[in-house]
């Protein structure tokens, strides 16, 4: 506002000074000299008038471009103009307040003239000026383009990655998270492959870890995702995604993909990540894996579990259909059996299969479903200690029922051998085991007739002894 009254007071005092200036160089007696001073006079104050009319022209279109252009440009488009629109605009306006204020003063003159001539200095100032004018298209087709813009986070593969600061006619201005800033003429920009985060837009990352084979992935899964959700910096719009990547030599190797609020503190929040992934670890008892070789010298058997015999046979004697079987005998079914590990929502076994195996269930739950007009219908869940699939065992029936996983789930399977050895050495256990197994099958039915009973368990002991070969 200074600088505008300032030129304003120099326009009115060149004004008011004119009529005395011009006495003063019209005082010559010398009528060839006066009337050379006369036209130097009046050249002079015109181009002085067309000096402080540009020089207010310039103030204005900047006072102009900050209060009311750059304002406008951000509400229609969501980001701020960079200098090469903002130069762009003040050039045109500033090309044509010129020419409509020397044609004001100087209405003789022909501009199109003056430019013509001066067209063979336009050929020699481009080709001395060529980088420069090529960085200045380059620039301009950045903007028409606009690939990113101030702020963004740019990874240009043969420079570097950093934030953009600023977009000029010569180049853009990146700085480096090394703290140091990265200059890149618009011509050399033009021509690479650039990846663009932009700053207001959710931006992903993926950080790489594993795992032992003898960790559960369920778990794993589970505390990562709850690590990752509560870190800093992380999106809550967006779930972190977390799954196996491979299967590899060593372990299961994971991925985590979340996405970032501020995508420029990347480096700082994928290292904020590894770190609650391996406290979560350690609170979790989760190991990271690690190249390792194992020598077998002798034979695994059959059961692999963190539990121990004392366990598996406490589980079977709970087991009603097993009452009948005395302590050893427990203990030679826990030794033969082994112990199958299911993820969520993965089924244990399918209606229509043929099987020769029960389950017990060891750690988890499970849900027995039915086919409901081609949908599944679950119509019972199983918890610890219950267990399915006994007619299989004791007559080979095929599946009735699906039965899966409700969460990760342990379970003891039962085999046709398991069985047979105990009746080859006890063969009084088929009429014990097939009436347990009758009165469990009419319980189930609300059946109340004890003769009904006495037939299924007679049925159902020829059956057994006919399917496991007994005589």
């Amino acid at each position: 506002m200074v600088a505008v009254t300032f030129i304003i007071a120099a326009l009115l005092l060149l004004n008011f000074l004119e009529p005395s200036l011009r006495d003063y160089f019209f005082g010559v007696t010398d009528t060839k000299m006066k009337q050379t001073a006369a036209n130097s006079f009046d050249q002079v104050v015109k181009l002085s008038r067309v000096l402080l009319m540009m020089i207010l022209v310039i103030v204005i279109v900047r006072a102009l471009m900050n209060a009311v252009f750059a304002p406008l440009f951000r509400a229609s488009t969501g980001y701020e103009a960079s200098s090469i629109i903002r130069n762009a605009f003040s050039i045109v306006l500033y090309v044509i307040f010129f020419v409509f204020i020397f044609k004001n003063q100087f209405p003789d003159v022909d501009l199109g003239a003056v430019f013509t001539t001066s067209a063979i200095f336009g050929v020699i100032i481009g080709l001395a000026l060529q980088d420069t004018l090529g960085n200045l298209f380059a620039g301009i087709s950045l903007q028409a383009d606009k690939p990113f813009q101030v702020g963004d986070v740019v990874n240009i593969p043969s420079k570097g990655t950093g934030i953009v600061e600023s977009v000029t006619w010569r180049g853009v201005k990146i700085r480096t998270f090394t703290n140091r800033i990265l200059l890149i003429s618009n011509t050399s920009l033009g021509k690479e492959a650039i990846e663009v985060a932009p700053k207001n837009n959710l931006n992903a990352r993926i950080v790489f870890f594993n795992t032992l084979y003898t960790d559960s992935p369920a778990k794993t899964l589970h505390i990562v995702r709850e690590a990752v959700r509560e870190a800093d910096n992380v999106s809550q719009k967006i779930a972190p995604i977390v799954r196996v990547r491979d299967l590899a030599a060593s372990g299961i190797d994971w991925e985590v993909k979340y996405w970032l609020v501020d995508y420029s503190k990347y480096n700082d929040t994928d290292a904020l990540i590894r770190q609650r992934i391996w406290y979560a670890f350690k609170r979790a008892g989760i190991t990271f894996a690690f190249p390792t070789q194992t020598l077998h010298i002798a034979p695994r058997t059959k059961i692999e579990t963190h539990q121990d015999d004392t366990t598996l046979i406490e589980r079977l004697s709970n087991v009603e259909i097993f009452a009948p079987l005395n302590e050893d005998e427990v203990s030679r079914l826990a030794s033969t059996s082994e112990l199958r590990v299911f993820a969520p929502g993965e089924a244990v076994i399918k209606a229509g299969d043929q099987g020769s195996s029960m389950f017990v269930i060891n750690r988890g739950r499970v849900r027995v479903q039915i086919s409901d007009n081609g949908k599944p219908r679950t119509v019972a869940t199983l918890n610890e200690g219950d267990f399915f699939g006994e007619m299989a065992l004791f007559t080979g029936e095929p599946r009735s029922a699906n039965v899966v996983a409700a969460e990760e789930t342990e379970v003891l399977e039962i085999g046709h051998q398991a069985m047979k050895q105990l009746f080859d050495t006890n063969p009084d256990l088929v009429e014990a085991l097939s009436n347990e197994v009758a009165e469990r099958r009419a319980g189930l039915k609300k059946e109340e007739s004890k003769e009904t009973v006495e037939d299924e368990s007679e049925g159902l002991f020829k059956t057994v002894k006919r399917f496991f070969g007994l005589h």
